[in-house]
């Protein structure tokens, strides 16, 4: 209120110094020069003055570095693999591959026992086991806690039991320049950055975590170019190594679902195909499968495997039905086993074809929305870590008003004014 009182006495004393001239054709040039000295006065006080400020000046570069360093979000895959690591060297967790199997196979891990502070001479000891391993299906099992897998090779493994041969093959050749299919350790660290996003990698203080854990020799290392990391890895040889690690994940959760037995029932095949779904039909996929499958009938383990390795090509599916069916329409079986057949190579069994239909047609007149059942089988493929975003302009808005109000709440807060 001083400060109102004080510029009141001024413009007073300048409207009794400038009356004379009240008749003077200069008047209204005074007048606006008044007017004009006042706005400028009250913008000079509101800017200088804080707290009646409503929106926050823009922050310069010395401000900037006074405000506090933001932290990169935690990934949900940062933090499932946090959460089923068991070990810890040198201040950074570690999986087993028994941790990756339990990881790819759960949603949660049961916390009974504290992470491991593993000693070099644990280390050495896991190296020895690593190169002594053979390839083959059952080598993560064969392994079992005696293993290191780090979090870059977490999601080298993650993407492995998610993508196509594709992919790795041409990430391969631009490795090998001199075109004799095999690459060596230091190349092979380069093509796991390729394959996987950079900022997966990053830690929370933002610096990249690749650079401080690959000098630990880990298991999938070790196996690939020996102890002292001077062998070749060749194309054929991680080709098997991906086929082998697919069909042990593969294996596992069949006798996961299938409580052990040689065939799964179609119920059963039903809750693996809906276990990390969290789509809106939901409930009435799951009542689906209550009603329309009948009880007694099996599904052998080739026939998941083959719907196993259609998972791994839900791209091409996508393009293959997006030719087949322009119209976006919803798809008969025909059209989706053809489909099937174009990005794949194989034949799904009409056992398969009959629950996946039986689950996924929510209106009984035999066909589904392939665009729905899409978006279930990448929270299958994914495990749950699928990440939604906003398209388009109508998520563009969403999060211009999301931001807007926020900083609309923390401008109010800063005046003292209620929100």
């Amino acid at each position: 209120m001083a400060t109102w009182a004080k510029l009141g006495v001024s413009l007073r004393n300048a409207v009794r110094r400038f009356w004379p001239l009240r008749n003077v054709g200069y008047g209204r040039a005074i007048g606006a020069g008044l007017l004009g000295t006042v706005l400028a006065n009250g913008f000079i006080h509101y800017k200088n003055e804080p707290r009646w400020r409503l929106w926050p000046h823009i922050v310069h570069a010395e401000d900037a570095k006074k405000e506090e360093i933001k932290v990169p979000p935690v990934s949900m895959r940062r933090l499932r693999f946090n959460q089923f690591a068991s070990m810890i060297y040198e201040e950074e967790p570690y999986m087993t591959p028994r941790d990756f199997l339990h990881s790819v196979l759960m949603e949660n891990v049961d916390c009974k026992l504290k992470k491991k502070m593993l000693t070099k001479a644990d280390v050495d000891d896991m190296i020895r086991v690593a190169s002594r391993a053979e390839a083959g299906n059952n080598m993560f099992r064969g392994i079992g806690d005696k293993g290191l897998i780090s979090y870059t090779e977490y999601l080298f493994l993650l993407t492995i039991l998610t993508k196509p041969e594709t992919g790795f093959h041409i990430a391969f050749k631009m490795l090998d320049i001199d075109g004799n299919e095999h690459v060596d350790k230091k190349e092979f660290q380069k093509l796991k950055k390729i394959i996987r996003p950079r900022k997966e990698l990053l830690r929370q203080d933002g610096t990249e975590l690749s650079h401080i854990v690959d000098d630990v020799n880990t298991t999938l290392e070790v196996f690939f170019f020996g102890k002292n990391g001077k062998n070749k890895l060749h194309y054929k040889d991680f080709c098997r190594f991906m086929e082998d690690l697919q069909a042990e994940v593969q294996e596992v959760e069949f006798l996961r679902f299938s409580n052990g037995m040689k065939t799964m029932r179609r119920e059963d095949f039903a809750e693996w195909l809906l276990h990390y779904t969290n789509e809106e039909n939901n409930e009435a996929y799951w009542e689906n499968m209550r009603k329309r499958i009948p009880t007694g009938e099996s599904i052998s383990f080739d026939e998941f495997k083959e719907f196993c390795l259609f998972t791994y090509h839900l791209e091409d599916f996508a393009f293959s039905v997006k030719m087949i069916n322009e119209a976006n329409r919803p798809i008969g079986m025909a059209e989706f086993k053809r489909a099937v057949k174009i990005a794949t190579g194989h034949d799904l069994s009409e056992n398969v074809l009959d629950t996946v239909f039986k689950i996924f047609d929510l209106d009984g007149d035999n066909c589904l929305s392939h665009k729905e059942f899409l978006a279930v089988m990448k929270d299958r493929v994914l495990r749950g870590l699928r990440v939604q975003h906003q398209y388009g302009i109508s998520g563009y808005w969403k999060c211009v008003k999301r931001e807007t109000l926020q900083g609309a709440q923390e401008a109010l807060r800063k005046t003292g004014s209620p929100v």
